[in-house]
C-alpha cells in the first residue's frame, strides 16, 4: 500500500496534487451542502468558487502584464480554491465584492509585496489580513468541520509525504496545542472541550498542511522549518494579541512568512539557456549562463519553472538539485529522459536559448556537514550523482580533502555521467570511487568497477569501516528506499543517513 502511494506521490507535481486535493474538498463540500451535512447552500459554494477561479485568473494575468512577469496557472487556481475553502460562501452583491477584493488583493501581492520577483507572503493569508483591516471582511475558514475533517486529512498527509514536510507540520500542531493548553489552564477553561474544538472544529488541519507548506514561503532548510512551524503554531492561539489585534490563522502565518523571509534567500532568477549537452543516451546537461555567481550550499535544488504550451497532469515546475559548483560561473543541471517524458521535460529539451526559465527557492540539508574530519560515503543511483558532482567540483576547486567513498550504480556503462569530475575527486582528494553495474548480462570485457546491486557484501567490501561513516543517499525514489533499508540491516543507524531523491523523472 505505501509502495503504490508513493509511486503515485512520484509521478505527480506537488502543485497538481494540492490543486486536485482542494478541487477534492470543494466537491465534498458540495455534495454535503446538498444533503444539508454542512450548514453551506452548494450553488453558493459552486458560484463563490467559480467566481473567485475567474477573478484570480483575470487579476493575475493583469498584474503579470504591468509586471512583464511569467505567470503560474497552477498557484492561480490553487489560491482561489484556498479562498473558496476559508471565505464563507456568498449570498449576496456583497458578498461577491468581497470575493473580488480578496481576488485581486492575493494576486497583487505576488507582484507588489514581492521582492527581486520572490513574493513574501502566502496570497491567500494576505488577502484575508488585508481585507480584514481594509473593508472589515475576513475568512471564517468553514472548511474546519467535523465532516470535512477525514478528506483534510488524509488528502492533507499526502501532500506533507509528498514535500517532506512532516518535522515542521508535526511542529506547528503540537506548539498550537501546547499553546491552547496553557491558556486554557490560565483561564481555567474547559481543555477536553477547547481541544475538541480545536481538533474537529477549526483550521488548525487544513491550515497545517495547505497554507503552513506552501513551498515558496517557507524556510530552505529542516532547522528552519522546524522553528518556522513552531513560531507560527504559538501564534496560531487566538489569545495572543497586540493591543487591539487578535491573532487569526491568517496573521499567524503573514508573521511566520515574514520569519521565513528574513531567513530564506532572496533570489529569483530569469535565465537562459547557455549549452546543452548530451552526457548518456538519455541524458543531458544544461548551462546557464548568471551575471554573476549564485551564493549556494553544494548539493541545494531550486524550483524550476517553464511555461510551455499544454502542460501535461505533472504542470510546468519542477524541483531539480544543482549538478554545478558555487564555484562556477553557471547553473548546471543534469537531467535525465524517460518515455514518455513529461510535457515539461519534452519543452526543456526542446529550449534553444530563446526561452527564458524561472530558478527559485534555494533548499535543502542534502550538504556537507560542518566536520571536515567526518568520514562520508556517497551512494548515488543514475541521475542521483547530481548533487554528489556538485559537491565534489566544490570540494576539488577549494581543494578540500574530505575522506570520502562514492558507490555510483547504473544499469549500463553508458549511463555513467560526470566520469570527468569523479575522476578529478579522486586524483586531487583521494576520493575513493566505485563504479557499479546492474545488469550483469552486458557488463564490458575490460570493465574494472563492480557488478550487480549494491547490497551489504559490496559495502562491506569497498567500505571496511562502513561503520565509521555518514551516508548520503541520492537516485530514484525506489533506489533510496532500497539503500537505506541494506544500510539499516548493517547496523547504520538514521543519524548517519541523509536521503536525497529525484520525484520528477517522467
Amino acid at each position: 500500500m505505501i509502495k503504490a502511494i508513493d509511486g503515485f506521490l512520484d509521478r505527480i507535481t506537488m502543485y497538481r496534487l494540492v490543486l486536485y486535493y482542494l478541487i477534492v474538498l470543494l466537491v465534498v463540500a458540495v455534495v454535503f451542502g446538498i444533503f444539508r451535512t454542512i450548514p453551506h447552500n452548494p450553488l453558493n459554494i459552486i458560484f463563490s468558487s467559480l467566481f473567485l477561479v475567474f477573478f484570480c485568473g483575470f487579476s493575475n494575468d493583469l498584474f503579470a502584464k504591468v509586471f512583464k512577469a511569467p505567470t503560474n496557472v497552477e498557484s492561480v487556481y490553487i489560491t482561489a480554491l484556498i479562498l473558496a475553502l476559508i471565505i464563507t460562501p456568498v449570498k449576496s452583491l456583497d458578498g461577491f465584492i468581497f470575493l473580488a477584493w480578496a481576488a485581486a488583493l492575493a494576486m497583487a501581492s505576488k507582484y507588489i509585496l514581492a521582492i527581486n520577483r520572490k513574493h513574501i507572503f502566502n496570497p491567500a493569508a494576505i488577502a484575508v489580513v488585508l481585507t480584514a483591516y481594509a473593508i472589515n471582511q475576513s475568512a471564517s475558514w468553514w472548511v474546519g468541520n467535523l465532516p470535512m475533517m477525514p478528506f483534510v486529512a488524509i488528502g492533507g498527509l499526502l501532500i506533507v509525504r509528498k514535500i517532506r514536510r512532516e518535522d515542521m507540520v508535526f511542529c506547528f500542531i503540537l506548539a498550537a496545542i501546547l499553546s491552547i493548553v496553557v491558556f486554557s489552564l490560565v483561564k481555567g477553561s474547559d481543555i477536553i472541550a477547547v481541544l475538541n474544538s480545536l481538533t474537529f472544529y477549526s483550521s488548525l488541519f487544513f491550515f497545517a498542511f495547505v497554507m503552513l507548506t506552501e513551498p515558496l514561503t517557507t524556510p530552505p532548510t529542516k532547522k528552519l522549518q522546524i522553528i518556522y512551524g513552531i513560531l507560527v503554531g504559538i501564534l496560531f492561539v487566538p489569545e495572543i494579541h497586540l493591543g487591539n489585534i487578535y491573532s487569526t490563522p491568517e496573521l499567524a502565518l503573514v508573521a511566520g512568512n515574514i520569519f521565513s523571509y528574513l531567513v530564506s534567500p532572496k533570489e529569483k532568477l530569469l535565465l537562459t539557456l547557455k549549452e546543452k549537452i548530451r552526457l548518456s543516451p538519455d541524458t543531458y546537461d544544461f548551462i546557464f549562463s548568471l551575471k554573476k555567481r549564485l551564493a549556494f550550499s553544494p548539493g541545494q535544488y531550486m524550483e524550476w519553472t517553464l511555461k510551455h504550451e499544454s502542460p501535461d497532469e505533472r504542470g510546468n515546475r519542477r524541483y531539480f538539485t544543482l549538478a554545478s559548483s558555487p564555484t562556477e560561473n553557471n547553473l548546471r543541471l543534469g537531467v535525465k529522459f524517460y518515455e514518455p517524458s513529461s510535457s515539461f521535460k519534452k519543452a526543456m529539451l526542446a529550449m534553444r536559448g530563446e526561452k527564458p526559465i524561472v530558478a527559485s527557492q534555494k533548499s535543502g540539508d542534502f550538504t556537507l556537514p560542518s566536520d571536515r574530519k567526518r568520514k562520508l560515503a556517497f551512494l548515488a543511483g543514475g541521475i542521483g550523482i547530481t548533487p554528489f558532482r556538485s559537491i565534489l567540483k566544490y570540494l576539488t576547486d577549494k581543494e578540500e580533502k574530505r575522506d570520502i567513498v562514492v558507490l555510483y550504480s547504473n544499469k549500463y556503462r553508458s549511463e555513467i555521467v560526470y566520469g570527468d569530475i569523479l575522476g578529478e575527486a579522486e586524483k586531487k582528494l583521494e576520493a575513493k570511487i566505485i563504479y557499479v553495474l546492474t545488469d550483469k548480462n552486458k557488463i564490458p570485457k575490460n570493465w574494472q568497477g563492480q557488478t550487480g546491486r549494491i547490497n551489504a557484501d559490496l559495502i562491506e567490501k569497498e567500505i571496511p569501516d562502513y561503520k565509521e561513516r555518514y551516508y548520503y543517499l541520492s537516485g530514484p525514489h525506489a533506489m533510496v528506499t532500497a539503500f537505506e533499508t541494506v544500510l539499516k540491516t548493517m547496523g547504520i543507524g538514521n543519524r548517519r543517513i541523509k536521503t536525497d531523491f529525484f520525484p520528477g523523472f517522467i
